[in-house]
């Protein structure tokens, strides 16, 4: 990272949007900003998001980009315990996932911190 940069959280950057469907979750990241949109495709891939979620060991993550709607849509299959209705663990739901996705670290050059989201630091 650069002098010229700040490391912040993903939920900074965008916001999510999730949904399951048997043991596929998908989660959407939606930039809060357009300028956003470079930093989290280049930052924001496939690999790191399966990396991201190894706990929960995907099969297989795939990134959809909506570059006109300023977002991505993840889709991880294998990620939810069986399922929702197979499931006695409530926190593997894909709800949650979306949570923990907004969790990851993204480097962000400062002369954009006036466009990132929650307190200044």
């Amino acid at each position: 990272m650069r002098v010229s940069e700040v490391m912040v959280e993903l939920w900074r950057l965008a916001h999510g949007r999730t949904g399951d469907k048997g043991n596929r979750s998908n989660i959407s990241v939606i930039a809060w900003d357009q300028a956003f949109y470079p930093l989290i495709a280049e930052q924001l891939t496939a690999d790191r998001v399966q990396a991201h979620f190894a706990f929960r060991r995907p099969r297989a993550v795939v990134r959809y980009d909506l570059p006109r709607l300023g977002a991505f849509n993840f889709v991880l299959d294998d990620v939810l315990d069986g399922g929702v209705n197979d499931s006695l663990n409530l926190d593997s739901h894909g709800k949650a996932l979306s949570f923990h996705l907004l969790m990851v670290s993204m480097v962000v050059p400062r002369h954009l911190i006036p466009l990132l989201r929650g307190p200044v630091t």
